[in-house]
C-alpha cells in the first residue's frame, strides 16, 4: 500500500517536471524606457549582443539564463548610459518551492528549471535616465 502511494506521488511529480519551464517558459520580454525617449539600446550577455531596441521605449524578447545582461543606451547629445540587469530567481522559485519539488519529484523539476534558466528572471521594465553632454 505504501509503495502504491509512492508510485502515484512519483507519477504526479514527473508530470510536473520543469514547472517554471512549463508555466513561464524559458524566455522573457524586457521593456526598456529611457528619459528622454528615442534612444538606441543594445543588450549583451557575456559580451555578445542578444537583442536591440532601436528606439525607446521598446521591448525585446530574450532567453532566460543565469547570466546578467548589460544594457547600453545611446542618443545624440547625451552620454552613453549602461545598466546591469541581474539574473535573479523568479518569484516562487525559493526554498519552499524547491523543498516541495524534492518531495514530489526528487528534485528533477528544479534541476530542469535550473539548467534551462527558467527559474531566473530579469527586471522589466528597465528605466534609464540619459545625462546631456555638456
Amino acid at each position: 500500500m505504501l509503495m502504491g502511494r509512492f508510485i502515484v506521488m512519483g507519477l504526479i511529480g514527473l508530470s510536473l517536471n520543469g514547472c517554471s519551464s512549463i508555466v513561464n517558459g524559458t524566455d522573457q520580454d524586457i521593456t526598456i524606457n529611457t528619459n528622454p525617449s528615442g534612444a538606441s539600446c543594445i543588450l549583451e550577455r557575456k559580451g555578445v549582443e542578444i537583442g536591440r531596441v532601436p528606439n525607446t521605449p521598446g521591448s525585446v524578447n530574450i532567453t532566460r539564463t543565469k547570466e546578467d545582461i548589460t544594457i547600453t543606451c545611446n542618443k545624440d547629445g547625451y552620454q552613453t548610459a549602461t545598466y546591469l540587469n541581474d539574473s535573479g530567481w523568479e518569484s516562487g522559485s525559493g526554498a519552499a518551492g524547491i523543498a516541495l519539488d524534492v518531495v514530489l519529484t526528487l528534485g528533477i523539476s528544479s534541476a530542469i528549471d535550473s539548467a534551462s534558466g527558467a527559474d531566473n528572471q530579469y527586471e522589466s521594465p528597465v528605466n534609464i535616465t540619459l545625462i546631456p553632454v555638456e
